[in-house]
């Protein structure tokens, strides 16, 4: 069964409360994701391998470390996903981008597919999927399902926000998928929103309703 790691590193916490709160506005909203979407990268990048490298510092030789060869693809479920894209390609400004398109239809809260663009190599490199919100699960799993499809076995899913139900949904269809978010929330109310939850993560980035 796939983990979940709930990251709750005090600048985290913090920061997402301020995300939450329903007066804070778009500007402040993308600035705030993108900055939990970095303190959230350092823990999922956390196990990367490294390697040893000879290197010259003013004073003398040495042996230092560095990140052995692993290559990165970010990868946003499109739209409210385009806001941790920064945050992540602040801290691996190497890493590949590539796009999933999905939107929800509001009667049966179901996936849709619309766009789909990825790196040639994708099926080479660990991916990071990217979404703020694990609601039904249904677009992640979707995501993921997509991106087995393109031949990727190594794929972490990146949420700041995630309701019981998501994380479940998730884990019984890619059991071998670990799970990173900021919070658990309680449940999805009857519109399938996450409670207590940040609203429509994707109308409160671009300002949109």
């Amino acid at each position: 069964m796939s983990q979940l790691h709930v990251i709750d590193h005090p600048m985290v916490q913090h920061k997402l409360t301020i995300l939450r709160q329903s007066s804070t506005g778009s500007k402040d909203f993308r600035e705030l994701l993108k900055e939990i979407a970095l303190l959230m990268g350092y823990e999922i990048t956390r196990d990367l391998p490294l390697e040893d490298k000879e290197i010259e510092t003013p004073i003398c030789r040495m042996t230092a470390k560095v990140v052995s060869g692993r290559k990165l693809a970010i990868v946003p479920i499109l739209r409210a996903g385009l806001g941790m894209v920064d945050g992540l390609l602040t801290l691996v400004p190497v890493a590949k981008v590539g796009h999933i398109g999905l939107y929800r239809n509001e009667e049966t809260h179901k996936p849709v597919e619309y766009y789909c663009k990825l790196p040639e190599d994708i099926q080479e490199r660990l991916v990071i999927v990217a979404d703020p919100m694990l609601a039904t699960g249904g677009s992640a799993s979707d995501a993921l399902t997509m991106l087995k499809g393109k031949g990727c076995t190594n794929i972490r899913l990146m949420c700041l926000v995630a309701a019981p139900e998501g994380i479940k949904a998730v884990q019984e269809a890619h059991p071998d998928v670990d799970i990173y978010v900021a919070a658990v929330d309680e449940h999805l109310n009857s519109n399938a929103y996450i409670v207590p939850g940040l609203g429509d993560a994707g109308d409160r980035i671009f300002g949109t309703k």
